[in-house]
């Protein structure tokens, strides 16, 4: 972000982090907008610009309606072809996070935006059981929340998370659950009988198991060691708990990887998995600036590697490597990864989930 004054105008500040937020600006604004948007210091504030970083900036809640809430693909890289999302956007502010650029669709920009405007699907549960009760639908490994977070803050208010899962129950649905929040605790009384009954499997992502640098990049995430807790909380509760170390940034996390597959497989993990930070479209500057306003000293060092991990780029789209990248450095965190794996018992075998128990779709099927 430029710093100059224009002769024709007003001084655009420069980028400053803002308390409790992941993103250090709101540039860009979208990769479909044709004008830019930046701040700039008019004389009229009355309060100077590190007092204004310290503000907190509020969340504001809108609706999103949608005739589905099943979302399907047919990516070869995922393990599941129909996921749900009852959020767009994410409070946590997870800077690397590469569902950022979907809120550019919205007219909004995939940087401060994405984590203070945040859009909730009201009639989720609702949508859910029409789906669920069509004649024509047949169960299939569903992800909740694989977008964006399911458990995020604004769900300690909405509960639509909760819904859906009471929804998915009823008729004996399973469902996977990845999350950066504690906050999944809450519906133990739920998940724990849906676990019991083989339909319900949970997954914590662990990035860093340093604090000081999660509160700067995942400023609304749990911490560490409440997520490695939560890790122990499922796991005595009997649900299969395991653990992405994810995503893997070069030069600034991927130290930590043998550390982070440790303290998860202590706390109760049963297997574990990983990728290589993306920076699809718009994250790549809104990541390369929180870098340089944060970790300065090691920006240079980080995009350098990330970009011996895709071709040359910060980020490479083509199925089949996005997820883990190419060359020797990939290779060398692919095979740090792969021995701790095994050192520490995170390769237990996964037990397929039970589909022959669900009530819905067509009746016809509980014949087969």
């Amino acid at each position: 972000m430029s710093t100059l004054y224009d002769t024709m105008g007003p001084q655009a500040l420069p980028p400053l982090p803002r308390k409790g937020r992941g993103s250090v600006s709101n540039r860009p604004s979208s990769r479909f907008d044709a004008a830019d948007r930046y701040e700039i210091d008019d004389g009229w504030s009355d309060h100077d610009r590190e007092e204004w970083a310290r503000a907190r900036q509020p969340t504001i809640l809108g609706i999103d309606t949608a005739r589905h809430v099943i979302t399907r693909n047919t990516s070869p890289d995922i393990g599941f072809d129909r996921s749900i999302n009852p959020y767009k956007g994410c409070e946590h502010g997870c800077i690397y996070c590469f569902a950022r650029p979907t809120h550019a669709y919205l007219d909004l920009s995939p940087g401060m935006d994405f984590e203070t405007r945040i859009f909730r699907k009201p009639d989720a549960a609702a949508r859910l059981r029409e789906e669920l009760s069509a004649r024509n639908y047949t169960p299939a490994p569903l992800m909740l929340g694989i977008n964006t977070d399911a458990y995020q803050p604004t769900e300690k208010s909405e509960r639509l998370t909760r819904s859906l899962l009471e929804v998915m129950y009823e008729f004996r649905h399973p469902v996977n659950i990845v999350t950066k929040s504690a906050l999944i605790l809450r519906d133990l009384d739920i998940l724990a009988p849906m676990a019991r009954e083989n339909l319900f499997k949970a997954c914590l992502s662990i990035t860093t198991l340093d604090r000081d640098l999660a509160r700067l990049m995942e400023p609304r995430a749990a911490t560490p060691s409440k997520r490695l807790d939560t890790v122990r909380h499922l796991h005595e509760a009997g649900i299969p708990v395991s653990v992405l170390a994810a995503p893997v940034i070069p030069g600034l996390t991927c130290h930590e990887l043998e550390a982070i597959l440790k303290a998860s497989a202590d706390a109760g993990a049963y297997r574990a998995g990983f990728n290589l930070v993306r920076l699809p479209h718009e994250v790549k500057d809104l990541f390369e600036e929180w870098l340089r306003t944060h970790v300065p000293d090691r920006a240079d060092k980080v995009l350098n590697l990330i970009r011996q991990t895709r071709g040359g780029k910060l980020y490479n789209a083509e199925f089949g490597t996005r997820m883990m990248g190419t060359g020797v450095y990939a290779d060398m965190i692919r095979k740090r990864f792969t021995l701790a794996v095994k050192r520490y018992g995170l390769d237990k075998p996964s037990r397929p989930m039970d589909f022959s128990r669900f009530r819905g779709g067509d009746p016809q099927m509980s014949l087969f």
